[in-house]
């Protein structure tokens, strides 16, 4: 009964409840102490493969300090050459082997050519490529004059060649409008010009070709015809035209010839040759 008397005494009871706080501080101190030791943060797999040292060294990884792995990132495939080129700004123009560009520009016409170099700096070096002139020239004028290397190449030769053609065409319109101060203006004023007609008469000097202009001009029969097979080949001054005329396609086409030379800036007709077919040979033409 003494025993009980004792700790039923407060003092004991504050004594009790103070070693029993200081048991669960000291508990909870050690179990915070404890935490990291026995904590161990999940190993990183590549794939689903068993993690002992084995596989871990097969597949690349290196350890850290505390037992973990990290995964090596694998190293970089070298990108492609043209993806290379593709990332430092080329086109797709520069891309293309020359054979490819030359067929892709030969589907554009002179103008859009043209408007095509005036672009940038890239398809300017791609639109004044010799090879994609020399394939416009063979596709509007013709295919005869495959083996020649013009001087200044074929750009400047395909500009001259279109030139002269329309000097030729303006010659035909002047004949359709018998103007004869217009067919003045054309010929170089010379006594080295020579005109025949399909006549067969020829007309020599300035003055003599002029007359025998003003005689086709009085004639009442309009000078109604087409013109076919331009054929052109210049020179520095110098240029010829060949040609067919129909001025009725029941009577046949007549061979023209025109030739012109450069003057003071411009061109001028010093000869013209028109003669009709012979009929036979004119019937196959026509309709063979």
């Amino acid at each position: 009964m003494e025993i009980f008397s004792l700790f039923s005494e407060p003092s004991y009871v504050a004594v009790a409840v103070t070693a029993l706080c200081f048991l669960l501080a000291l508990y909870s101190l050690l179990r915070s102490f404890s935490l990291p030791r026995r904590f161990t943060p999940p190993r990183k797999h590549h794939c689903d493969c068993a993690s002992d040292s084995a596989s871990v060294a097969a597949s690349g990884a290196v350890p850290y300090l505390n037992g973990a792995v990290e995964m090596l990132e694998p190293s970089p495939v070298p990108a492609p050459v043209v993806l290379g080129e593709r990332l430092t700004g080329s086109s797709m123009m520069e891309e293309l082997v020359p054979e490819i560009t030359t067929h892709a520009l030969s589907y554009l016409d002179y103008p859009s050519l043209c408007r095509l170099s005036m672009t940038n700096s890239l398809m300017r070096k791609a639109a004044n490529d010799d090879n994609a002139w020399k394939a416009l020239y063979h596709k509007d004028f013709t295919l005869e004059q495959d083996s020649i290397t013009p001087t200044n190449g074929w750009k400047a030769y395909y500009a001259a060649t279109r030139a002269i053609v329309n000097i030729n065409t303006e010659f035909f319109n002047i004949v359709r409008d018998k103007s004869l101060p217009a067919m003045s203006r054309f010929w170089l004023n010379a006594d080295y010009v020579k005109c025949i007609h399909a006549s067969g008469e020829l007309f020599s000097g300035f003055n003599a070709v002029m007359q025998s202009w003003q005689l086709v001009f009085n004639w009442e029969q309009g000078l109604n015809f087409q013109v076919r097979d331009v054929r052109a080949r210049v020179l520095a001054d110098m240029a010829w035209v060949t040609m067919r005329t129909y001025v009725d396609m029941d009577t046949g086409p007549f061979n023209v010839t025109n030739v012109f030379e450069f003057h003071n800036g411009r061109w001028y007709m010093v000869h013209h040759h028109s003669s009709m077919m012979n009929g036979d040979v004119d019937h196959q033409i026509v309709h063979g």
